[in-house]
Parts: structure tokens; C-alpha cells; sequence
């Protein structure tokens, strides 16, 4: 969420807070009048492939998206909710998505694909989740069939209304609480204000409630991972604040309980450390994700996201007055200094194909003030940004479609006064006007995307990490110890000789299973090609699809059968004294800081070799590496 500049919680900042193909001609038409429509063929659900977002038929699917906020909340969290002046920017959404009291529904979807979108992020909160007190009829009064419902049918009447204008719907779990986002205000974390079981099971029935309608379409997790007075969230830890483990495991339990068709979107943290000059402050974005990558038990589900706006900046919460920074705020940054920070911090994540973290990057917020002056930096930057995101082919989501014409926040796409009479981007002098149209009408990659092959990370850092799920629906297969396996269709390549990381690809090609065998013992060895060294080694018709490790000690590997009996005599790899890769590291750094070993990617990992010997842990030492057949 756009983080507004609120000085009422300036105190609060100093104390640590907030935050190819040839390209095609676009889905979007534009009329004689200027007003864009987005084009509605497609059909859902939507995976990816690579860097891509696609359809059903496997044709690409760029979102163009707004954000219609107000369903989790515009209270500013002090004084009474009917009160409009205690609202963000004196919009009072009623707890529903701001504007139905104003235009019919109907009126505001038309709105949308008008401005040429074809998907929309709606917020919901997890108070929202289980609201039953109805919505107050002035928050409905221009849709009066909403009138007694709870928060959450209507969300269910929007979404329905949505989905059936062709748009795309993903639901996004914006706070804990319905009120505004985003600084030190209990919804800083996924468990800020609830617990981790509390958030997990609101949104498997958030997932669940939308699963027969395809053009739902994503589950974002949750906004603006950010800092709380006292602690920083991270990216690993293995802890209650560990962002990457929380939303790995959800959207594994999205996947395999309640919905398999939506896209998994994961945003980077928003922001650690003291916005304070002299103490380490940022905004990690997705930097994190180059050495630590979700690998989901549905591969094509990943999407991830992250938010830009003139005022923060890499090192810059946004705060003006106390709580602010010397660091520059994006928008004193060069376009090429821009470029440079954006593809650093989020687009790199699409820009380098084949690598462990590779997934197509979703900018889900961004957007500037209307009544920015002439000439001004903020004028400039989103400029700037909107070049990028077009030199980038960037999926995005503009923040807020929707606002009220006489509240004096000019950030919105649409406006509707009291009366119902629209205003904005598309209905009057409005110096966005033609940047949004050069945005929604450039020229993008379309059509048929093929299907490309993956590599992915392993992190059985502190605790099981099965992306298989084949392996999940089996008994423990090594109890006691921390079990990591590939996705289905994928087999290992890599290994680090500490640290526990693997690397596992489908590159060739796939390769499927139907039985599977622990080795725990050299009873398949076929020739001592690790003289001295434990082997466990697979059949011959066996590849290496997992491993377990108890503390930094190999346990044993999964082997299953998926090839003809082995031909090629194989290579041994070693990689106990420096890394052992192919040229270029295909793949990426999937274990920072440590050695590692890698197949080529016409091969398979057929054995690991490690040893006891006096000052040894047991790590992995040398694979065995053959050519598939």
C-alpha cells in the first residue's frame, strides 16, 4: 500500500519502522476517444513458464493491473471508524472496496477495463476474513443490493463481478486488521497481530472460497514485510520472523489443500533496520531471493513482487520530518541509476533466465500524486519508471485505481464525487494521461510461450524441505532426519559439500517416477569411483530425486526409477577443496558461501560420496554424475 506521507506516525519512524520471443502488439485497443480496452480472451488458470505469466493455453498473460483498495480497511486506527476524517486521506471505505457508495459495481469494473487493465489486486485484511457485522448502508449506497451483507460477501460480489467483465482477480492478504497500511500498527508481519495458524488457515479458506472460479487467479501472501519497533523480519532464519519460511510453507499448503491453480506471489521485505542516519537501514526488496529461492510442490506457481514509489528510496522509508534519512529517495536517483537499483533489487529475478530464483516479477504497487507541479521530481520519476517497466515487458499494478474526487488525494486513476460523475486519468486534464496510455498500449511479448526447463534450490536449512509431492503423501522415509527432495519431473544436479543446499532441474529433460528406494548403504555401487569414500549410490535405473542429513551429515539419498538401466560409465565430481560447476555456473549461487558440486545438465546425480575420516562431518564430498540416456 502506498504509504501516504503520515506525520501523525512520524514519532513512531525513529523508532524503526516501514517501511525471448519478438515482441507483438499489446491485448489493448485504444479508441477513438482515448478511453483503452483491455481485450478478454483468455482463459485461466495461470502458471508460469520462465519469466512468463500465462494462460491455459499457454499464451502470455501480462498482468496490467490496479489496486482496489478499502476492503482491508482506511481507518487510520485512532478515533471513531464513522468519522471520515479519521480515515486515510478522509475516504472512509466502509470496509468494502472504496467507491460503492458512490457508483454502481458494475460502473466501476467498466471503469477499469476503460483504463485498459485486465486484472485487479484486491487487499483484503484477516480481520475482514471473519467480520460478521454488516456493512453500514452509506458504505453501499449507490449498490443498494449489498445492503446487510457482511464485508466478505461483498468482496464475494466484487470479486463475481470482476471475474465476470474478464478480469483477473488476486487476492491479496494486505493486513492482519482493516485498517490503513503501512507503518507501526500490528500489521507490520504475517503474525504481527495473530499467529502464524491463525494466518495460514485464513487464507486456505480464502483459497478454497474461490476455487471453482478460474479467473481468480493468485494469492499474493501478504504487503510490505516490514520492520516492528523492536524486530526486523528476514529471509531464512528458520525463526517466527522468517518471512521466507512462512511463505514457502503457505503457499505449499495454498497449493496442496485448497487450491492448485493459483499463482503463488511472494513480495520481498519492505524494510529492516533504524531510519536513522548512522544505523543500517533498507529495503531488501528481492535481493534476498538470488541465494535463497522458493521452489513450490507445483512448479509454474511463482510469482514474485515488490513495491516502488518516488518518495522511499533502496535506503529511504519515505518518512519526511523525524524519521528521515539523507539516503536519496528513488526519485533523486537518474533514469540510469534507476534502471540500475530497480534491476539490482526486483527485475533481476526475471532478467537472468535459468537460474534457481528465475520467476516473473510483478511491480504490484506504484504510482504518483496528480497534482504533482510541473517540472517536479515526482513528475520525473514516473517517467522514468513507466520507461522501465516497459523496457522490461513488467507485469504491474498501479496504486489506487479508485478514490474520492473531492478528498484532495489525487493518487487515483478513477475519481467519483458524491453524485457518481467519474473523473481521472481518462476523463479530463490529467498530466498521467498519456504516460499511463504509452504504458498500457506498449508493445509487449504475446502469444504461444514454450514451455522452458527449471532449476531449483533446495534448502533443508531448518527443516524438511520436500518439494515433491509425490514424497509428501509417503511415510517419513528417514526419520529423524531433515529430508529434502525435487519437485516431481525433476532430479538433482547439485550439491554443497556444507551447508545441506541442493540443486535439482529438469533440463533435457523431465524425468518421472513410480517407485522410489532410500539408500542408506553401498550395495549399488558398480565401481569405486570415490577410492576411500562412503558411497550411496542409486540402481542403475534410478536417479538421485532427494537426500536427508542429520546436522551437516549426509543420512542417505532417494533414488527413483525412472530410466533404462545405465549405460554411461560416469564421471566423479569432486568438490571438498573448491567449487566443481559447469562454465557459468548455469543455475546460480544456490549456496552461498560454500562448495559445490554440479552435473552437467545432460547428466543425473547417480551417487554422493562423503567420508568419516578424522576432522570430517560427513558432508557430501563428490558426486557421481552420468549422462542420461
Amino acid at each position: 500500500m502506498r504509504l501516504g506521507i503520515r506525520l501523525l506516525l512520524a514519532p513512531l519512524l525513529l523508532a524503526g519502522l516501514l517501511p525471448g520471443a519478438p515482441a507483438t502488439a499489446t491485448g489493448t485497443a485504444a479508441t477513438a476517444a482515448g478511453v483503452l480496452v483491455a481485450e478478454p480472451g483468455w482463459t485461466g488458470p495461470l502458471s508460469t513458464r520462465g519469466r512468463w505469466i500465462v494462460d491455459a493455453s499457454g499464451a502470455r498473460f501480462k498482468l496490467k493491473s490496479g489496486n482496489w483498495h478499502g476492503a482491508s480497511g482506511t481507518w487510520n486506527g485512532s478515533g471513531d471508524t464513522s468519522d471520515n476524517a479519521n480515515h486515510h486521506a478522509g475516504e472512509n471505505s466502509g470496509r468494502t472496496p472504496l467507491g460503492l457508495d458512490r457508483a454502481p459495481l458494475a460502473t466501476i469494473v467498466a471503469g477499469f477495463r476503460d483504463l485498459g487493465l485486465n486484472s485487479v489486486r484486491l487487499p483484503f485484511s484477516n480481520e475482514m476474513v471473519r467480520d460478521t457485522v454488516p456493512v453500514a448502508d452509506s458504505a453501499v449506497a449507490a449498490n443498494p443490493q449489498l445492503r446487510g451483507s457482511t464485508p466478505l460477501q461483498v468482496y464475494d460480489k466484487v470479486v463475481a463481478e470482476l471475474t465476470g467483465a474478464g478480469l483477473a482477480v488476486i487476492l491479496n492478504n494486505h493486513t492482519n486488521t482493516t485498517r490503513w497500511c503501512c507503518a507501526v500498527d500490528g500489521n507490520e508481519r504475517w503474525n504481527t497481530s495473530q499467529s502464524v495458524q491463525q494466518w495460514e488457515a485464513d487464507w486456505l479458506f480464502m483459497a478454497r472460497r474461490y476455487r471453482d472460479n478460474p479467473r481468480v487467479v493468485g494469492a499474493d501472501l501478504y504487503n510490505e514485510v516490514r520492520r516492528t519497533i523492536l524486530d526486523d523480519p528476514n529471509w531464512g532464519w528458520g525463526n517466527d520472523h522468517d518471512w521466507f519460511t512462512a511463505s514457502q510453507r503457505t503457499g505449499d499448503r495454498i497449493l496442496a489443500e485448497a487450491n492448485p491453480n493459483l499463482l503463488i506471489i511472494v513480495e520481498g521485505i519492505n524494510w529492516t533496520g533504524i531510519p536513522v542516519d548512522g544505523f543500517a537501514h533498507e529495503r531488501p526488496t528481492l535481493r534476498p531471493a538470488r541465494t535463497l529461492s522458493h521452489t513450490l510442490i507445483r512448479s509454474g506457481k511463482l510469482v514474485y513482487s515488490a513495491h516502488f514509489y518516488d518518495y522511499t528510496g533502496p535506503n529511504h522509508s519515505g518518512a519526511t520530518g523525524t524519521g528521515e534519512t539523507t539516503d536519496p529517495r528513488y526519485r533523486d536517483l537518474s533514469p540510469a541509476d534507476l534502471v540500475a537499483v530497480v534491476n539490482r533489487d526486483a527485475l533481476f529475478v526475471a532478467a537472468e533466465p535459468g537460474s534457481h530464483f528465475t520467476a516473473p516479477v510483478w511491480i504490484s504497487e506504484f504510482g504518483v500524486d496528480a497534482n504533482a507541479a510541473d517540472g517536479s521530481k515526482q513528475r520525473s520519476w514516473f517517467e522514468n519508471f513507466v520507461n522501465l517497466l516497459i523496457s522490461a515487458d513488467a507485469d504491474f499494478a498501479y496504486w489506487p485505481t479508485v478514490g474520492w474526487a473531492e478528498s484532495g488525494n489525487e493518487w487515483g486513476l478513477l475519481f467519483f464525487d458524491a453524485a457518481g460523475r467519474r473523473s481521472g486519468v481518462l476523463d479530463g486534464p490529467d498530466w498521467r494521461s498519456a504516460v499511463w496510455q504509452r504504458l498500457v498500449t506498449a508493445t509487449s511479448r504475446l502469444g504461444y510461450v514454450a514451455p522452458v526447463p527449471s532449476r531449483n534450490m533446495l534448502s533443508p536449512d531448518n527443516g524438511d524441505f520436500i518439494a515433491s509431492a509425490t514424497m509428501r503423501a509417503q511415510p517419513d522415509w528417514d526419520s529423524g532426519a531433515r529430508k529434502a527432495a525435487c519437485p516431481d519431473g525433476q532430479r538433482l544436479i547439485g550439491l554443497s559439500h556444507t551447508g545441506n543446499r541442493g540443486l535439482c532441474t529438469d533440463f533435457t529433460r523431465a524425468v518421472s517416477w513410480s517407485a522410489y528406494q532410500v539408500v542408506k548403504d553401498e550395495r549399488y555401487v558398480s565401481r569405486d569411483w570415490a577410492s576411500g569414500y562412503t558411497k550411496f549410490q542409486c540402481p542403475a535405473t534410478s536417479v538421485v530425486v532427494g537426500y536427508a542429513v542429520r546436522g551437516a551429515a549426509v543420512s542417505s539419498v532417494l533414488c527413483g526409477a525412472a530410466i533404462p538401466a545405465a549405460t554411461d560409465s560416469g564421471r566423479t565430481v569432486w568438490f571438498d577443496r573448491g567449487d566443481n560447476r559447469p562454465s557459468g555456473g548455469p543455475g546460480g549461487e544456490f549456496a552461498s558461501g560454500h562448495y559445490k558440486g554440479q552435473c552437467a545438465d545432460d547428466e543425473y546425480v547417480a551417487g554422493v560420496a562423503w567420508t568419516g575420516r578424522i576432522f570430517s562431518s560427513r558432508t557430501p564430498d563428490a558426486l557421481f554424475c552420468r549422462r542420461l540416456p
